[in-house]
């Protein structure tokens, strides 16, 4: 019985300890309920139990557009997708006004003559 007692108390240690580090260490904003300094105060003051509370309650998961997001190739990633959209855009307006300086350039010094310099 003295070391079913003795066990109890060293896994009760761990959870603690394990508890007031998770709760310290964890991330501010992901944290529900209360406040990260009153959950810390509630693990210290109330060990098994504020540790218990803490992995039911307070201790958020990953919110679901982080995990929703998750994208397994880029064609299914509308981001993506707009993305090239505009850069196609303005690749053919590149090409459209190239074009059009080429052509400006052909036609040389015959179209400046009614031009005046000065």
């Amino acid at each position: 019985m003295v070391r079913l007692w003795i066990v109890l108390g060293v896994a009760a240690a761990v959870f603690y300890i394990y508890s007031v580090a998770d709760c310290a260490l964890f991330d501010r904003s992901r944290v529900r309920g209360l406040p990260k300094p009153v959950w810390l105060l509630i693990i210290i003051l109330f060990p098994i139990i504020g540790g218990v509370l803490w992995f039911l309650v307070g201790r958020g998961r990953r919110a679901r557009a982080e995990s929703a997001r998750r994208v397994s190739a880029p064609d299914d990633d509308p981001e993506f997708l707009g993305k090239l959209r505009v850069d196609h855009d303005q690749e053919e307006r590149i090409k459209r006004l190239e074009k059009e300086l080429a052509e400006l350039d052909d036609n040389g010094p015959d179209d400046q003559a009614g031009r005046r310099d000065g």
